[in-house]
């Protein structure tokens, strides 16, 4: 398994209730008034600023949030998450299950149905080649989530056929050659890059083979602007590097493809983006919006374009995966502003930031190393010398945050433990004292300590936090180890080169297997991904038996996991994130859940 960083590390992006957010309606401050009062409005076009270029729209290689937030509009998959992150159907005609005999009754095979009028937007039909394609495509180009292909029979084969993909800096050249090789043998028909678990008995029929039966497959290859998502082989052959950053135009052949309801119609690096409707698009509900306009704009920008939104240029701030860039202060100024207080939007996020520990690089040190009664003992005196509520009060003002307190899957996701049932949230300083005292006596094991973060955003306050707490409730003084470059931290990181550090996870998809296989263990050791270096024979028992089990059954398995997790005092729990949105009342269906913006085919403008 792969770690999937969809986090943006130097401020971890924006957990949470499965309700849709109900926008409430309020004055329009001095947006520009449009005729059809009561009614839509005539001009049905959406404006936002984003604050982050996007890198890739391609599916097969999408692994930052901002892509997929506005890939999700353009690309489809077989299911998709509704609002309330529950799978439903999209290009398959229903979700495989073994009570419809979807799934067969050893769960090694998947029989999917497809919905057989299908388009994509330049007009081609949709048929399960372009499954078998799409899949076949991710698994090749190893891109960052190609692991959740990984449980179809045939996925290493291909993998080791396609060979690994050259640095698009170190040899650009060599990445070209790459893409365009694998588009060659795909369209081949080339068996090395076939998954031999794929397989399409008929044009609307796809059949799966799975190694080892699997419980969260499915929730995988329904992550939007993922592997999962199905593009056109013709389209892809245009450009097979670059075909996703080109507009379309009626036509030609080429440019950002899809079967989704909005399509690329032009573009302006670092600048703009416009996605425009595809008229007498296939699915439902037919989309309202007729334009989105998107401005790229630098962080620093943020203020400036609040006022824009309450003077009506920009109809929300928050979108495309940036609904943590709206400061404290400004949110306070939204707040206190009676004509927009009731059109800030709040919405816990599926992140999770805690304290890792180093537990299994002897190499690397430190006094938290291993399993013994010594080093378990100073990792929990750690842990609960940090109010983390205070921290949620102090550092986040009640806003940016919540506290970590029902493990470290957040509120609102499958698997979470429930408020206040982490151990390891229960600021107590009078024992976490006494355990220093018993286990270093001398203050030798823990002196000259380091906290090593990637500086920028609550990742300052929050170290600073973490001093002070470590320094009055256990009078040790905690050296802050700030990194300016995140790269560099995230690869220090993973490798288990830091005694203390800041840690964080954003859910892929709404399962547990999502966090547990990818943290921790010998999936997440084998990957170079692991950072506490935690890996335990329990633990790596109990988890290979919870992915092969449906939900209902897996549930309880995840939860020992997470108890193992706790007794061994691997990590210190912090916060869960909080998201943020301006949205003007007028911008009807407007919103996010815990995982994502809502699709934009669920958007209107209201008169106002």
């Amino acid at each position: 398994m792969t770690q999937r960083l969809r986090i943006n590390l130097g401020a971890l992006r924006p957990l949470g209730a499965m309700a849709a957010i109900s926008i409430l309606v309020a004055a329009c401050g001095n947006a520009a008034p449009t005729t059809n009062q009561g009614g839509l409005a005539a001009k049905q076009v959406l404006k936002f600023p984003q604050y982050q270029s996007n890198k890739t729209f391609d599916p097969g290689e999408v692994d930052a949030e901002v892509d997929s937030e506005l890939g999700q509009n353009v690309f489809d998959n077989l299911w998709q998450f509704n609002d309330k992150l529950d799978i439903v159907p999209n290009l398959a005609s229903d979700v495989p299950t073994t009570s419809n005999n979807g799934i067969s009754s050893d769960g090694l095979t998947y029989t999917i149905h497809l919905k057989s009028n299908v388009k994509f937007n330049n007009g081609d039909s949709f048929s399960s080649k372009d499954v078998l394609y799409s899949f076949n495509r991710a698994a090749a180009l190893q891109g960052p989530y190609s692991s959740s292909l990984s449980a179809i029979a045939g996925f290493d084969k291909v993998q080791k056929a396609a060979g690994a993909a050259p640095s698009a800096k170190k040899n650009p050249a060599g990445l070209t050659s790459f893409h365009k090789t694998i588009e060659d043998k795909l369209a081949a028909n080339d068996p090395s890059l076939q998954m031999s678990g794929l397989t399409a008995p008929d044009a609307t029929t796809v059949k799966i083979t799975v190694s080892n039966p699997c419980g969260w497959c499915i929730t995988a290859w329904t992550l939007s602007d993922s592997v999962g998502s199905i593009v056109d082989e013709k389209t892809v052959q245009t450009d097979p590097e670059n075909w996703w950053s080109k507009p379309v135009v009626q036509g030609q052949e080429g440019g950002m493809v899809g079967t989704g309801p909005f399509y690329l119609a032009s573009f302006t690096p670092k600048e703009s983006y416009v996605f425009k409707r595809v008229e007498n698009w296939w699915g439902s509900p037919k989309p309202t919006l007729t334009e989105v306009d998107i401005a790229v704009h630098d962080p620093s920008a943020i203020a400036g374009d609040v006022t824009a939104w309450e003077q009506g240029s920009f109809d929300l701030v928050g979108y495309a995966g940036n609904s943590s860039n709206l400061t404290y202060p400004l949110i306070q100024g939204i707040k206190g502003n009676s004509r927009f207080s009731s059109q800030l939007v709040s919405q816990p996020k599926g992140r999770t930031t805690w304290v890792s520990f180093n537990v299994g690089y002897p190499a690397t040190g430190g006094p938290f190393v291993g399993e013994s009664a010594a080093a378990k003992g100073l990792r929990k005196a750690f842990a609960l010398a940090v109010d983390n509520k205070a921290l949620a009060s102090t550092v986040c003002h009640n806003v940016l945050c919540s506290p970590a307190t029902g493990g470290l899957l957040t509120k609102g996701l499958v698997g979470y433990g429930g408020d206040g049932s982490d151990p390891l949230a229960k600021f107590d300083a009078a024992t976490a004292k006494q355990l220093l005292q018993q286990y270093d006596p001398t203050g030798n094991l823990t002196r000259n300590l380091k906290y090593s973060y990637n500086a920028g955003g609550l990742n300052d306050p929050v170290a600073s936090f973490l001093q002070d707490q470590w320094q009055t409730n256990l009078g040790i003084h905690v050296n802050l180890d700030p990194s300016s470059d995140a790269s560099q931290f995230i690869s220090n990181r993973l490798t288990g080169k830091y005694v203390m550090s800041r840690d964080g996870w954003q859910f892929d998809y709404n399962h547990p297997q999502d966090w547990y296989d990818n943290l921790w263990g010998t999936f997440a050791t084998a990957a170079g991904a692991n950072t506490s270096g935690f890996d335990d024979a329990t633990y790596d028992s109990i988890l290979k038996q919870a992915d092969q089990k449906p939900i209902d059954q897996a549930l309880p398995l995840y939860k020992q996991l997470a108890g193992i997790l706790a007794d061994d005092v691997v990590y210190i729990p912090l916060y869960y994130s909080q998201a943020n949105f301006a949205i003007h009342s007028y911008v009807k269906g407007a919103g996010s859940n815990t995982a994502f913006d809502y699709y934009w085919k669920e958007i209107s403008i209201q008169s106002h």
